[in-house]
């Protein structure tokens, strides 16, 4: 499995590229705007994105979902089933605050826990992780979880915008997220990549 990550967007979200170096099948993860090298990236390896998936429908990591459909036609946009209010309501998502611009998505596919998607060789486990928003979920891919806007490098997700729980991120992380194997590599919504096992230890929010 290959991952690449690249920071897109006005609050420089960690838009991630996820393939199979032996089928070429890949997926994107929380296009929050638009980065070329992503884009080129994928031209250049001659991929085949089967899906676009979002841990969470805040403005800052689905406004670039509308290139990447155009770009990646055949690709299917991924979103927790409970997520569904916040895609379509742009007073929620708070797009036009950090895109500009009002969206209002509906996803192709909506998953709920413990649901699957095959992308190649790779197999990907949805783990739902409310708190910071209601449909929040994080994407399990071997020993890698990209974990959105759920858990940060000793951070986590912030609770005081709408729908937004304290009590129930700490639930997700302590009752899911931490129950995964220390060595477990997590690529976060924003800022640096870190492991279960170094937040376990480090994270003063948990």
């Amino acid at each position: 499995m290959i991952v690449k990550g690249y920071y897109s967007g006005a609050l420089q979200v960690n838009s991630y590229l996820v393939y199979d170096e032996e089928t070429k099948k890949g997926f994107i993860v929380d296009p929050g705007g638009v980065n070329a090298g992503l884009l080129q990236k994928a031209e250049e390896e001659n991929l085949d994105i089967l899906y676009i998936i979002l841990t969470h429908g805040h403005g800052d990591h689905i406004g670039g979902v509308g290139v990447h459909q155009q770009t990646f036609p055949k690709a299917k946009l991924v979103a927790c089933k409970k997520e569904k209010e916040f895609l379509k309501d742009a007073s929620l998502n708070f797009s036009k605050e950090t895109c500009g611009v009002s969206l209002s998505l509906e996803a192709d596919l909506y998953v709920e826990e413990s649901d699957t998607l095959q992308v190649g060789n790779l197999l990907l486990q949805f783990i739902e992780t409310p708190g910071h928003t209601p449909g929040g979920m994080c994407i399990l891919v071997e020993d890698s979880l990209f974990s959105g806007d759920t858990l940060f490098a000793q951070s986590i997700g912030r609770t005081d915008f709408p729908m937004g729980s304290f009590p129930d991120l700490i639930s997700s992380i302590k009752e899911k997220l931490f129950l995964l194997p220390d060595e477990t590599k997590v690529y976060p919504g924003h800022m640096g990549y870190t492991t279960i096992g170094h937040e376990k230890e480090h994270n003063p929010f948990v």
